[in-house]
């Protein structure tokens, strides 16, 4: 910081002393993060993609403190959310945020605890994924067409199972009612975990799951995969068609992205971005997201910001065109 000489004279020499001053805490607060434990928050019960992002990440990350994954299910990832949108802003809690929590919750409530944009300070993508359209073994169907054809025979006959309402899961299967023009009833669990063992049992016969959870069973034989959600077929399931080479214009995936809350510091968050990059682009890391039909995604915080807005116009025009709503 230069000194107050004659030729920084009044005004300006205060303005270049207060900058320099400024500038101090915000330093200082990037060198002693993290001092404690950081706490990543998962929206939805253990087992999930948004769980397995967050334990890889504890796993891997080199912060010089442990990183604690805490699972804090319920109203469609809007408990846990909110959490952290109250919580300190210093980068000691974050939230695993989804396309439910950070862009279909705001137009599928009425009554929102936090601001979906103004709450957050975005820190970055983390992955995608498409989700999977799966059927109970005993259902006679084997391909979309069928599926719809079996539909519009038999409609409000089949229940379609997911996670909690504004999920992309249940969100999927309202688009797919919409396009199709069939009609089926949504049984809202409070996780997946919860839905598959009835959809193993044919207490409910489909489920738009993410693939990451589904794919496993699939392969294990448990319940059958008709199709894929996003407008490309995922290499981690080359044989599985998509939706939309049956219903032209369906496309729906489901994305992760860490969020901190509002007011976190620029560098804190800056030194979290780059510690993600480092983690998901690790060989081991990655090989092991391919296998669950993950796609790792990292961005900086200022395209999550650009993306988020752009899903939340999407997702709000998908929702009122279903006349989906969770209360």
């Amino acid at each position: 910081m230069k000194r107050c000489t004659p030729r920084l004279a009044g005004a300006l020499c205060a303005v270049a002393t207060a900058f320099g001053l400024a500038a101090l805490p915000a330093t200082a607060t990037a060198q002693a993060y993290p001092s404690k434990p950081v706490r990543v928050v998962v929206t939805f019960p253990t087992g999930g993609a948004p769980d397995i992002l967050a334990r890889l990440f504890a796993d891997k990350a080199q912060l010089g403190q442990a990183i604690v994954v805490e699972n804090k299910p319920g109203a469609g990832g809007n408990i846990g959310a909110d959490s952290v949108a109250k919580a300190p802003p210093d980068g000691h809690t974050l939230v695993m945020g989804t396309v439910g929590t950070h862009s279909i919750n705001g137009a599928l409530y009425s009554k929102m605890p936090y601001d979906m944009v103004k709450d957050f300070a975005p820190v970055g993508h983390v992955a995608s994924a498409p989700n999977l359209l799966v059927v109970n073994n005993d259902l006679p169907v084997k391909t979309v067409a069928e599926l719809v054809v079996y539909m519009k025979a038999n409609p409000d006959k089949l229940s379609f199972g997911s996670p909690g309402v504004g999920t992309s899961v249940h969100i999927s299967g309202e688009l797919f009612k919409s396009l199709t023009g069939t009609k089926m009833q949504h049984v809202p669990y409070k996780g997946r975990q919860f839905a598959i063992p009835d959809l193993i049992g044919g207490q409910i016969q489909v489920m738009f799951d993410n693939m990451p959870s589904a794919l496993p069973m699939v392969k294990e034989g448990k319940i059958r995969a008709l199709a894929q959600t996003t407008a490309r077929r995922s290499a981690a399931a080359p044989d599985v068609p998509t939706v939309a080479e049956t219903v032209p214009g369906f496309e729906a995936s489901t994305w992760f992205a860490m969020f901190a809350p509002a007011g976190t510091p620029r560098e804190v968050v800056t030194r979290l971005n780059a510690e993600m990059k480092r983690v998901f682009a690790l060989p081991d890391v990655q090989d092991r997201l391919k296998t669950l039909g993950l796609e790792p995604w990292i961005s900086t915080p200022e395209e999550l910001a650009r993306f988020q807005a752009a899903e939340i116009v999407k997702w709000a025009k998908v929702v009122k065109e279903s006349g989906a709503r969770a209360d």
